[in-house]
């Protein structure tokens, strides 16, 4: 006499049509409520995919556009030890952007289809790119102020619940907090420099700070997407709960460099245990956002441009590709 075969446990790695819905549904929550990981080929709702797309494609766009503003000093860098560690910085970012495509493109999306919603604006990417560099303390303030905003906002996604964007933001967070490093180090030489240089840090943290404290994104009132991702377990933390953990972190950052933060509002809260802060200016946010900031048509112009000058390079690399798959001589 046999025994009845034990029954199978649900393949979620089956489309949602080959079997119960709710079967799949059941076990994509039960992996979120243990802070357990979502791996490409698991099941998920379209909604879950369609977030990841969005904010993992938004993060890489921002990598490989946030080369700019700081490549434009690469040549212009005042030492040969200046340009270096500046150029193996813009190299960093864009390897992150590569980790990040790279992570995307597991969700059934091509890094071809994510260049070209970048390209026609049906993408964004990090508001404060949109911002120009006008000195060369302003690769200082970058390092500090914008890169130790992303570490604000990317550490918690070390731990997020989808796989293939949680290991990348491990390496990713290491380098970040090295270039965060880097600004302070640069900052701090020119604050011991002449008045001149000092002046220079002042009137480029003057210029940034506000922009960094837009990183994190709107309020969490307004804040259409935060909810559901935090949900998800996409994001770890609210927009407002980040953005207190960065101003509490940089003030005494700021007391250190000698340079004054340009809020009259800020102020220690000792009830709170937090600095108490000024709103930033959101109607200016909403214009970055929807293209009209300082930069943004210069931005996306040079994007496009540097992606029709390498289509040689692309079109070279498929060809190589097909011929070694065809057994051809290299």
């Amino acid at each position: 006499m046999t025994s009845a075969p034990a029954e199978a446990a649900p393949d979620r790695r089956r489309a949602p049509d080959e079997a119960a819905p709710e079967e799949f549904q059941a076990a994509f929550d039960a992996t979120i409520a243990r802070r357990d990981r979502i791996e490409p080929r698991d099941w998920m709702p379209e909604g879950y995919r369609r977030t990841l797309v969005r904010q993992i494609a938004q993060h890489a766009h921002s990598e490989v556009i946030g080369m700019q503003p700081e490549g434009n000093w690469i040549g212009r860098a005042p030492s040969l030890r200046r340009k270096a560690i500046l150029l193996a910085k813009v190299q960093d970012e864009a390897g992150h952007g590569l980790y990040l495509y790279s992570a995307c493109e597991t969700l059934g999306v091509s890094r071809a289809e994510l260049t070209e919603l970048l390209l026609s604006g049906r993408q964004k990417y990090s508001s404060i790119f949109n911002y120009p560099t006008l000195s060369y303390a302003d690769v200082g303030t970058i390092g500090w102020l914008v890169d130790g905003a992303a570490i604000v906002n990317q550490v918690p996604l070390c731990r997020t619940s989808y796989g293939p964007y949680g290991r990348a933001m491990i390496r990713i967070c290491k380098e970040e907090s090295f270039h965060q490093r880097q600004g302070y180090e640069l900052l701090m030489t020119m604050m011991r420099g002449t008045e001149a240089q000092r002046e220079m840090v002042q009137e480029s943290v003057n210029r940034f700070w506000w922009p960094s404290l837009m990183m994190f994104g709107p309020p969490d009132d307004k804040s259409p997407n935060s909810a559901r991702s935090m949900a998800w377990g996409i994001k770890r933390n609210s927009n407002d709960e980040l953005r207190q953990k960065f101003v509490d972190m940089t003030v005494p950052q700021a007391d250190a460099l000698g340079v004054t933060l340009p809020d009259p509002g800020l102020r220690w809260n000792e009830e709170r245990g937090h600095y108490d802060f000024s709103e930033p200016d959101w109607d200016e946010f909403a214009a970055v956002i929807s293209g009209n900031g300082p930069c943004n048509a210069q931005r996306l112009a040079r994007r496009r441009a540097a992606h029709e000058e390498g289509a040689w390079v692309r079109e070279a690399a498929l060809a190589f590709a097909n011929r070694s798959a065809g057994g051809g001589a290299a």
